[in-house]
């Protein structure tokens, strides 16, 4: 495996210096599209939300922005991920309205029916069987609760398919094959949305 292919690997599980270096560029790198994705979520009372597959830990500081009153989870499957989050949302963990933990989105470490919203940015693509994964997802939101989930690429796009090469088990979905994995996980409302001039998709589910 050559260079190039270790580091993009590192986006599965950040490990060690080559996945501190991938965790440098991601809150800037993402920023944009994040912030595109959370313009999707409609005005409503949340009192817990949780963002799978946290990453550096920045876009669980942008719910804890938007939703003042919110405690915020968020979870990763790197514990260098976890570490970096935690740097990075370090006052809202003190204050007590954040939590950052290692875990793995086919097994949530959540009872049922705990949040109002779930948030996924730039990580499903390789998420371990999707509609098990959606399943999780769908299990610990409250009735009524919402799932957004953000893409850079909608699957068809030429460079989601030179990632798909290089990035062991990673898989672009489009639109129409998240909307479907999702209502057989259980939303029963699911809206996608394409940005204007970029293959950037999200997908809001209920």
């Amino acid at each position: 495996m050559n260079l190039i292919h270790r580091f993009f690997n590192q986006t599965r599980k950040p490990e060690g210096v080559l996945g501190k270096l991938m965790l440098r560029g991601m809150n800037s790198g993402h920023a944009k599209l994040a912030d595109w994705g959370m313009s999707h979520l409609p005005a409503q009372s949340v009192s817990r939300a949780v963002d799978l597959g946290c990453g550096a830990g920045r876009n669980a500081g942008e719910l804890l922005k938007r939703y003042p009153a919110a405690h915020v989870t968020a979870i990763d499957y790197s514990a260098l991920s976890v570490e970096a989050a935690r740097a990075y949302n370090h006052e809202m963990i003190d204050a007590g309205r954040c939590t950052v933990a290692q875990g793995d989105v086919s097994e949530l470490p959540f009872p049922d029916a705990q949040f109002d919203l779930a948030t996924a940015f730039e990580t499903v693509y390789l998420w371990p069987g999707l509609e098990h994964c959606f399943a999780e997802a769908f299990r610990v939101l409250k009735p009524g609760g919402l799932f957004l989930i953000c893409n850079e690429s909608d699957g068809t796009d030429a460079a989601s398919k030179k990632f798909e090469a290089i990035i062991d088990g990673m898989k672009c979905y489009t639109a129409a094959e998240l909307e479907a994995a999702l209502r057989k996980a259980g939303f029963s409302e699911v809206r996608a949305d394409h940005h204007g001039k970029k293959p950037w998709i999200t997908v809001l589910a209920k």
